[in-house]
């Protein structure tokens, strides 16, 4: 239950992250209270998730979650730049989660 937890936490990353750029540094109120409340469930969950995953799994597959998923919305939803070298960091990133999920019992 603990993966399923630290799924969706790092999913609830995605969307702070994402919301946090629309509140335009924090003047959009909309924006501003889903950042936070996003940011209070994805830390939740996370926290739950550390109860029985070691700190360094649990912490390093949260953030590539955020990051891997922050850069596909950069990508589909605002018109960020994509590249060559960008796509293989995050192939790289999720490598790593991969990894890093196999080492873990």
């Amino acid at each position: 239950m603990a993966w399923v937890f630290l799924l969706v936490a790092g999913l609830f990353e995605i969307v702070w992250a994402f919301t946090m750029k629309q509140s335009e540094g924090f003047t959009r109120l909309g924006p501003t209270v889903i950042t936070l409340v996003a940011m209070m469930i994805s830390f939740g969950l996370l926290a739950v998730a550390m109860r029985s995953l070691p700190l360094g799994t649990a912490y390093t597959i949260w953030t590539g979650i955020g990051a891997v998923g922050a850069f596909v919305v950069g990508i589909t939803v605002l018109s960020e730049p994509v590249n060559a070298l960008r796509v293989v960091a995050a192939v790289l990133i999720v490598s790593g989660l991969v990894m890093m999920k196999l080492a873990t019992e």
